[in-house]
């Protein structure tokens, strides 16, 4: 969406301007934000895909080291740097595309081994990101906790009204007409997610469908592991409701987990 690569390049050009409180007058602020969104609309290049723009700004790096940088050309700037054009003296962005392929592949290598030290190479690393309401965006692609909910907000509250829905359980509330009040609490998380366009069907179905093979599939087969297979209808149908709700919560927790994860792993779609 175009709100979406928009809000990333104005996010991180945000970001570097609040770095550059106190380090830059504000008049020199002022010009480095405005060189800088000119510099990532360059290398944007117009482009509307919210992954390559989430790209082009890992490139620029951490914006404090820009910070830092402009600060000490200002502080002392050398003839070779008085000469070059504003734009010039934003670091060089490295296009991936134009480099020899045993570059690209060693890039690769290095990249996936510093990941892997700072343990965003680990299994749902996707979820250790979205914790780092500040993070650096080398490490989150422009995405933190903040920003996934700026810009999905009905898909947020979709997955916190999944998760009210299993916190509904151990409460026993009376019915709603004949349906469980948790039930009905999912029933109105599910249709926003049914209808975002954040995830797809696959994963619309297992986030959503979850919770509801927990409630029957899990509830039968724990329920009937329970009271064994010559007990008679009445003591599974008790033990049956007495085990759903927990097999309905524990669903919506896998459900919601997934939701999110794939919510935040982009680059995997």
């Amino acid at each position: 969406m175009i709100e979406r690569a928009d809000q990333l390049v104005l996010n991180y050009v945000s970001k570097a301007a609040d770095a550059a409180h106190g380090v830059l007058r504000a008049d020199q602020r002022l010009d480095f934000a405005r060189r800088l969104r000119a510099r990532i609309e360059t290398e944007r290049g117009g482009s509307q895909d919210a992954r390559q723009v989430a790209r082009v700004l890992a490139r620029f790096g951490d914006p404090m080291d820009l910070v830092e940088r402009e600060a000490r050309r200002l502080a002392a700037p050398t003839p070779a740097e008085a000469a070059e054009s504003a734009t010039r003296q934003l670091p060089a962005v490295v296009d991936e595309r134009e480099a020899p392929p045993g570059v690209r592949v060693h890039r690769r290598l290095a990249e996936e081994h510093l990941a892997q030290e700072r343990g965003y190479g680990l299994p749902f690393a996707g979820l250790r990101r979205v914790a780092m309401a500040r993070a650096n965006p080398m490490a989150t692609g422009g995405r933190d906790a903040r920003t996934i909910v700026k810009e999905h907000p009905r898909d947020a509250a979709a997955i916190v009204i999944l998760v009210a829905a299993a916190l509904l359980v151990p409460f026993h509330l009376a019915p709603l007409a004949i349906f469980p009040v948790p039930v009905v609490v999912w029933a109105l998380g599910a249709a926003p997610v049914l209808f975002s366009e954040s995830w797809n069907l696959r994963d619309k179905l297992l986030g959503i469908g979850a919770p509801m093979l927990g409630y029957s599939a899990g509830g039968v087969l724990v329920g009937g592991l329970r009271v064994g297979v010559e007990a008679g209808w009445q003591p599974f149908i008790e033990q049956f409701f007495d085990v759903s709700g927990t097999m309905f919560m524990i669903g919506t927790g896998l459900g919601v987990v997934w939701l999110a994860y794939r919510l935040l792993a982009l680059d995997e779609r």
